[in-house]
């Protein structure tokens, strides 16, 4: 007689399979959930885990020295002269800021940034390319207090290296200055603390080139009022600034336009949700909300790996471009070596390309030609004459009568 009590195999299996079924389903649901919050996941890894206050900051860069530079002449330019500033490569972890001999960030940088973002400028003048303890990819993902000390930090070696700079080149050289990303934050500092106050340094800049960086509107109207936008392709002495997206990317949008921060005048940084971007198209070379079709477009390229001195296959005719509430929205590129990585944050990442390296060197070389008679005729002209002096009256002393014998 069967047992009662004893389960038959088909209900053990059936329990078994119930069981792992159960368990198959919490495990796909937690794959899913991990592949929704998989950027705030990647975000909690990159916790220095230290408030700033007590981090040990490393050591600041020696301007006056080669190892603090990527790119320094050894002699003084014979022309002109370009002070680049590279974006973030240091995701975080274990610092706040990354130390200026730091392997892996470094690393990229010659690889990466300067191949795609500073060649486009190099081919018009010398190169000086700063080390700075650059503020890590996640000071970036929040609105952390310790984040905006690490970015100052940065901000400070930033301003160093352009004092150190204007001393290298001399008094009389012109130059361009570009950034990217995080370096493009930077030079908006020098630009208001450094160059605009300084009319003597203001008449040499060529352009200054803030590629996928916020310059909100209302510094053009107080403190960079002296240094206006690059209103159209024959401006020089100007902003030439923008920050990309393709138009379905919601999540870049939304932090380029509410999350980003931004120098203010004397010190310390801001929001720029609600102040209006600065955009300027580089297919146009203009401050424009006209589109650029693809057809207009003088090309991209993948420039990683390359040295100085050689020159990648840009690819024209990539994408189209058009400012849309002071964002450059743009098209999926046809190549897929212009498409961006599938990488954990990469919203907040510059791309390992440059979507319009041909159109900014075009525009810096025309800008260039634009500014160099108007330079060297400002330098051709007599020096201005000083203010006028008072002079006080002088007594009149009366001479003997000599013939008289007076």
């Amino acid at each position: 007689m069967t047992d009662p009590k004893r389960k038959s195999p088909s209900r053990t299996r059936f329990a078994l399979w119930t069981i792992l079924a159960m368990a198959g389903a919490f495990l796909v649901l937690v794959m899913i959930a991990a592949w929704i919050l998989r950027d705030q996941i990647y975000q909690s890894f990159l916790d220095p885990g230290e408030p700033y206050q007590t981090y040990s900051v490393p050591e600041p860069p020696d301007y006056t020295s080669v190892s603090s530079w990527y790119a320094r002449p050894s002699n003084p330019p014979d022309g002109v002269a370009v002070f680049f500033v590279h974006g973030t490569t240091y995701p975080g972890g274990s610092d706040w800021n990354a130390a200026i001999d730091a392997e892996e960030p470094a690393n990229l940088v010659i690889e990466e940034q300067l191949p795609n973002f500073a060649a486009p400028f190099s081919g018009l003048g010398e190169l000086y390319a700063p080390r700075y303890r650059q503020a890590a990819l996640y000071t970036f993902m929040n609105r952390r207090e310790d984040g905006v000390s690490a970015r100052m930090t940065a901000t400070a070696d930033v301003r160093a290296a352009f004092a150190e700079f204007l001393t290298l080149i001399g008094d009389e050289t012109p130059f361009f200055i570009a950034g990217v990303g995080q370096g493009g934050m930077h030079l908006v500092a020098v630009l208001i603390e450094d160059i605009a106050p300084a009319e003597s340094i203001r008449r040499r800049l060529i352009a200054a080139y803030i590629q996928e960086s916020q310059v909100p509107l209302d510094l053009l109207q107080g403190p960079l009022a002296e240094i206006p936008a690059c209103d159209t392709a024959d401006s020089i002495r100007c902003i030439h600034s923008y920050v990309s997206s393709l138009s379905e990317n919601d999540d870049r949008i939304r932090i380029l336009t509410e999350v980003g921060l931004v120098w203010q005048p004397g010190g310390g940084y801001d929001y720029v949700e609600g102040r209006g971007l600065l955009c300027v198209n580089p297919i146009l070379g203009a401050r424009t909300t006209d589109y650029a079709p693809a057809r207009m477009h003088r090309g991209g390229a993948q420039a990683s790996g390359f040295r100085e001195g050689a020159s990648p296959a840009a690819l024209p005719a990539q994408t189209g471009a058009q400012c849309m509430d002071g964002v450059l929205m743009t098209e999926l590129p046809r190549s897929r070596s212009l498409h961006r990585p599938r990488r954990l944050a990469e919203p907040y990442r510059l791309p390992p390309y440059n979507l319009f390296y041909e159109d900014l060197r075009a525009d810096a070389t025309h800008r260039l030609a634009s500014f160099l008679p108007v330079f060297n005729a400002e330098n051709a002209m007599a020096p201005p004459l000083g203010s006028p002096e008072e002079i006080e009256d002088a007594p009149v002393t009366p001479i003997p009568d000599r013939a008289g014998g007076g």
